[in-house]
């Protein structure tokens, strides 16, 4: 049986981000018999460590936590307790990819690196931040056995700026599908006071590079219903728009939410899914959305229009998004078709498997 490390997420079961609903996915039911995973986790992130979970082995680093400032260190040390018993290391990200010139020196079996979105171009770093970013990138290109590219724009990315091959491996989404019965989910929408087909919903992180401050704008000029869940207490952006636009009868700004059947409601009632992602890959919460068959409406970048298709709607200014709210397109269904045929997990799981096969 190969043993397989996983490297680089905060652990499972997942309560983060896209890496940590990756690894939920693609162990357990998904995962094939042939294959022994074994998961690092953050020991600062979980008051409860299991020793298995979804047959996986859990490991827990003790000092960091897996994100922000501490996420190089963290999996700097990671990868150090990875040096002997497997025979493939899956390092998700590139924070702690800077090391990856000393850890070759000491590792010398399969090394498979999903490099995720372009990290370094993000508005939140600064110049440090973003050179730093972008060595670890190319430390990791250079260095792996497998470079994992999660969106067709990334992949061509990796080939213009490296001159080298990665893999096409996007997310799953179909984890978002839930059994809620209708009275439970008209009852969801009644405590949101909202009718179902009669408000967009937006789901995100309340970030720059996610254009809230145009769709939030785009909205109190149409004046259409719009549910916009996100971590509004998180930064001084989000608390800003909050303030500005938390008086607005038709919006309401919802703070994150954790619960499965409620945002299943949200998503599958609503009329049209809003996607304001500019930066990064496959997007998993654009993924999940496109399960539901709704319209999309989504920023205008290649990121986007691969994931899509370019079957979705598009909009780059405030002004081309009131004009798509107004002409209220009716064709999700083709969203739909799309995340069925490429973007379940029983297929992204043997996508993995494969590469895990291949040769070094």
């Amino acid at each position: 049986m190969k043993q397989v490390a996983i490297v680089g997420i905060q652990g499972v079961p997942a309560k983060y981000g896209g890496f940590e609903t990756l690894v939920e996915n693609i162990i357990g039911d998904n995962c094939c018999f042939e294959v022994r995973y074994t998961v690092f986790c953050s020991g600062k992130d979980y008051a409860t460590r299991m020793k298995t979970y979804k047959g996986a082995q859990l490991k827990y680093i003790p000092l960091f936590h897996a994100n922000g400032m501490q996420s190089t260190p963290y999996d700097i040390l990671s990868m150090l307790r990875c040096l002997r018993g497997y025979d493939t290391v899956i390092i998700l990200g590139v924070s702690g990819c800077i090391f990856l010139p000393v850890f070759r020196l000491l590792y010398r079996k399969q090394l498979i690196v999903n490099i995720d979105g372009l990290e370094h171009r993000r508005a939140k770093w600064g110049k440090f931040a973003r050179w730093f970013l972008r060595t670890s990138e190319a430390m990791a290109v250079r260095y792996a056995d497998v470079i994992i590219a999660d969106n067709k724009g990334i992949q061509d990315y990796v080939w213009n700026t490296y001159h080298k091959k990665a893999e096409l491996v996007a997310y799953g989404g179909d984890h978002a599908q839930r059994n809620v019965t209708e009275e439970r989910q008209n009852e969801i929408l009644r405590q949101y006071g909202i009718a179902p087909g009669n408000y967009a919903v937006s789901v995100c992180r309340i970030e720059p590079e996610n254009n809230c401050h145009l769709i939030l704008k785009a909205f109190a000029t149409s004046g259409k219903n719009l549910v916009f869940v996100g971590n509004w207490e998180r930064s001084e952006y989000s608390r800003r728009l909050k303030e500005e636009y938390c008086g607005r009868k038709n919006i309401q700004m919802v703070d994150s939410v954790y619960d499965l059947d409620i945002l299943y409601a949200l998503r599958n009632q609503c009329r049209c899914y809003i996607h304001g992602h500019s930066a990064g890959g496959t997007n998993p919460s654009l993924v999940e959305a496109m399960f539901f068959g709704k319209p999309i409406l989504a920023y205008d970048v290649i990121y986007n229009r691969e994931t899509t298709e370019n079957e979705a709607h598009y909009f780059k200014t405030n002004e081309e998004l009131v004009e798509l709210l107004h002409d209220s397109p009716e064709d999700g269904y083709k969203m739909r078709e799309i995340a069925k045929q490429h973007y379940t997990w029983a297929f992204i799981a043997q996508q993995y498997k494969a590469l895990l096969s291949s040769p070094k």
